[in-house]
C-alpha cells in the first residue's frame, strides 16, 4: 500500500442513496471531501495527481483537480467482457497489460483461456485508439506517479473493473498514497477497492440491486464532445 508516512485506510462512505443533480454538483462533493483528506497526507499540492477514466470519470476528476489546484491526466482501463453478453464484465486491461479479472464469474461461466486472451487483445487495442483520441499530445507512459499522492476517479463504479485494473497499474509506478474515488458505487465493489486503495472516497452506496446512474437526477449519455473541450483545455489533445 502506500508509505507508512500516509494516512491509510480512510473511507469515507454514506450506506443511503444520495440523489446528485449530475456530475457536477457530485464532482464539488467529491472535491470538498478530497480536500481534507489529502491535507492529511500532504502539503505539498504538486505531489498530488488526479486521474479521471472517460468517458464520465474524466470530467468528474477535472472539476476536482480545478477546484483543489492539482495536477490532472486520463487513464485507460477497458473492460473485457463476456461470450456473447457485453453486460457480463469479467475483467479490465490497462495498457501495459495489466489486470484484474473476476475469477469466480469466469469459473462459473466456464469461460476458456482462448476467449479471455482475444477479448484482451480486442482492448487493448481500442486503448491505442482512445490515447490517440484523448492523449495525443503526451505519448510517454511515464505519468509521474512515483512518490505522487495518486486519485483516481471514475463517475460511478459499478462491478470495478476498470478502476481496479487502474489501481494495480498505478501500484506498479510506486505512488505515495492511492486514492480511489467517487460519487456512486455498488455496495459489492467496495470490500475489493478497500484492498487496491489507501484511501477509498465513495459518497453514495447502492445495493446490488441498484443502478449506478440513478443516481444522477441528470445524466447526458452524451459526453464525446464534453470529453474533448476538457482534454484540449488540458492540452492533452
Amino acid at each position: 500500500m502506500g508509505s507508512s508516512e500516509s494516512t491509510s485506510n480512510i473511507e469515507q462512505t454514506s450506506s443511503s442513496q444520495i440523489a446528485f443533480n449530475d456530475r457536477v454538483s457530485a464532482a464539488q462533493i467529491l472535491a470538498n471531501l478530497l480536500e481534507n483528506i489529502v491535507k492529511k497526507i500532504t502539503d505539498n499540492k504538486d505531489e498530488v495527481l488526479v486521474l479521471g477514466i472517460p468517458r464520465g470519470g474524466a470530467i468528474v476528476a477535472d472539476i476536482v483537480a480545478s477546484k483543489l489546484d492539482y495536477d490532472f491526466d486520463v487513464v485507460f482501463p477497458r473492460k473485457m467482457s463476456s461470450i456473447g453478453n457485453k453486460v457480463n464484465t469479467i475483467g479490465a486491461v490497462m495498457s501495459d497489460g495489466t489486470t484484474y479479472f473476476d475469477e469466480s464469474l469466469i469459473e462459473s461461466l466456464k469461460i476458456p483461456q482462448e476467449f479471455i486472451k482475444k477479448e484482451k487483445f480486442i482492448q487493448l487495442q481500442e486503448i491505442s485508439l482512445r490515447k490517440d483520441l484523448y492523449r495525443s499530445n503526451k505519448s510517454s507512459e511515464d505519468y509521474g506517479i512515483q512518490d505522487k499522492v495518486v486519485i483516481l476517479v471514475d463517475d460511478r463504479i459499478a462491478t470495478g473493473s476498470t478502476a481496479l485494473a487502474a489501481a494495480r497499474w498505478i501500484r506498479k509506478q510506486n505512488p505515495k498514497h492511492l486514492i480511489i474515488t467517487s460519487p456512486v458505487s455498488q455496495i459489492h465493489s467496495i470490500n475489493i477497492l478497500k484492498q487496491e486503495a489507501d484511501t477509498l472516497v465513495i459518497v453514495s452506496t447502492l445495493t446490488n440491486n441498484g443502478a449506478v446512474g440513478q443516481v444522477y437526477k441528470t445524466i447526458e449519455q452524451e459526453l464525446e464532445d464534453q470529453v474533448v473541450e476538457v482534454l484540449k483545455r488540458r492540452k492533452l489533445i
